[in-house]
């Protein structure tokens, strides 16, 4: 358990399943109070139950205007505060642009893109009044460089690795830290995209790695002293390069 950590709340997106439930986990062991935002109502109060009274359910459609922009007061109303706001929740497509229907297309940018920005847009207000706080975003090695095989969400993760920069150096005066986490592939829901051979594939090659490798690097990242901000940690299994 970090001291650092201890009595902090935390906020963390697409926490049902995945890297997000690995974030809660990790986050609930360093004895932070963890608001879990999923618009699963029915998995939210099944984890809810039995992760103790310090996770927190928050039931959130991040694609519903409305819903989204209520995130933040609603978590400020159950908690009072937020000293981490852990950004995850995203979609992803993969293929030929030209085999991505529209309807896909901005589905993913709003979760990608625009419900990033808009949840940091509601919370650094807070932040900065209290002139503390950390802000990061599961970002991904393809907003790193240009993935052919996935040139839709690529994009997406380019965008955000621009506005994170962006945000990191308005932060700095306010005490608040910006940062992203850029894993390659991780086991979850969001490979559901991807053909089962190729799964199968990267599977049996070592190709893919646990949801906890990345909490592990959250971890990381949030217990460094007030003055250093890792800005950008990539994370990749070993064999990633060799697909």
């Amino acid at each position: 358990m970090s001291e650092q950590l201890k009595g902090k709340v935390a906020v963390v997106t697409g926490a049902a399943s995945g890297i997000g439930l690995a974030a809660v986990e990790m986050l609930l062991k360093n004895e932070c109070t963890v608001v879990m935002v999923d618009r699963n109502a029915d998995a939210l109060e099944e984890l809810t139950a039995k992760l103790g009274e310090k996770a927190v359910p928050q039931v959130t459609d991040l694609l519903d205007f409305d819903s989204c922009n209520a995130m933040v007061p609603e978590i400020l109303e159950k908690v009072g505060q937020i000293d981490i706001l852990y950004c995850n929740a995203g979609a992803y497509i993969g293929g030929d642009i030209w085999e991505t229907d529209p309807a896909s297309i901005d589905r993913m940018v709003n979760l990608n893109i625009n419900a990033v920005m808009k949840n940091i847009n509601a919370v650094v207000p807070h932040m900065m009044e209290r002139k503390s706080g950390d802000i990061i975003v599961t970002n991904s090695i393809a907003g790193h460089y240009p993935a052919y095989w996935e040139p839709v969400y690529s994009a997406s993760k380019w965008a955000i690795t621009s506005f994170m920069q962006g945000i990191r150096r308005q932060m700095i005066p306010y005490g608040v830290k910006v940062a992203q986490v850029s894993p390659g592939p991780v086991i979850s829901a969001l490979l559901a995209d991807w053909p089962e051979e190729n799964l199968r594939k990267a599977k049996e090659a070592g190709a893919l790695m646990d949801p906890e490798e990345v909490a592990e690097a959250l971890e990381f990242m949030l217990t460094r002293k007030r003055g250093v901000t890792v800005r950008d940690v990539i994370i990749m299994p070993t064999a990633f390069e060799r697909m």
